[in-house]
């Protein structure tokens, strides 16, 4: 059962439309990276998560999501509204599409499930989820550097924001399985290559680090078919 309450989780405030602008919104709202994905990504890994509680974590956090689309909406439609008129709303997608927000991106590509990053295991999906924030973070980061007003700048930022306490959430769950750090999940033990680094990058220097060294790794300085 839902309940859909009429107040934006914040403050939405535009100083100047911008409808160029406007169409980089987009890729929050109906792009790879944007609310709508994350919001049904972690609605859907929620059914199949049998923890209790990273499974109410994914659902309060899949529902914010619907409240940072709501958010993203309606910036879109306050830089479109009303300037129908001018010489940049004729560039953009909505001079076809119409003002306010479409399941579109920046480029007008359509939104697709194909996003959604799902597999019906805790770990995988929580480590998918931080990968989709990290998306997101650096999407928003972009979006802030390019905003042509104060207002739609703090806007961006909360959302921003609250990209980086998603990622906590999703590590402090990982933590508490035992999984933060540890690539060993599943049910099918790994073979005796586990451990192995084939340095297969030739004609120039071999760099080395704490990725290819003793003691997690064994450095196969020249890798060879394998038995």
């Amino acid at each position: 059962m839902f309940f859909h309450k009429k107040q934006l989780m914040s403050a939405v405030t535009v100083d100047e439309p911008n409808p160029r602008f406007a169409q980089l919104l987009l890729e929050q709202f109906g792009g790879a990276t944007g609310e709508l994905t994350a919001a049904l990504q972690y609605w859907v890994q929620s059914f199949h998560c049998e923890n209790a509680g990273i499974k109410d974590m994914l659902q309060d956090i899949a529902l914010e999501e619907f409240s940072h689309l709501e958010m993203v909406g309606q910036l879109i439609e306050m830089h479109t509204k009303n300037v129908d008129q001018t010489e940049a709303y004729k560039s953009t997608l909505f001079a076809v599409r119409g003002v306010g927000p479409h399941l579109l991106d920046s480029q007008g590509q359509a939104w697709t499930a194909a996003y959604i990053n799902e597999g019906g295991d805790v770990v995988r999906d929580l480590r998918a989820d931080i990968a989709a924030e990290g998306g997101a973070r650096q999407t928003y980061e972009e979006l802030i550097k390019l905003a042509p007003d104060a207002g739609t700048k703090k806007t961006l930022h909360f959302l921003l924001t609250r990209e980086i306490s998603h990622t906590q959430m999703f590590m402090k769950a990982l933590e508490s399985l035992g999984k933060l750090t540890d690539p060993l999940f599943g049910n099918v033990p790994p073979d005796n290559t586990v451990d192995l680094y084939f340095n297969l990058s030739t004609n120039g220097k071999d760099e080395r680090g704490p990725w290819n060294s003793e003691p997690t790794f064994q450095y196969i300085a020249e890798p060879g078919p394998r038995p």
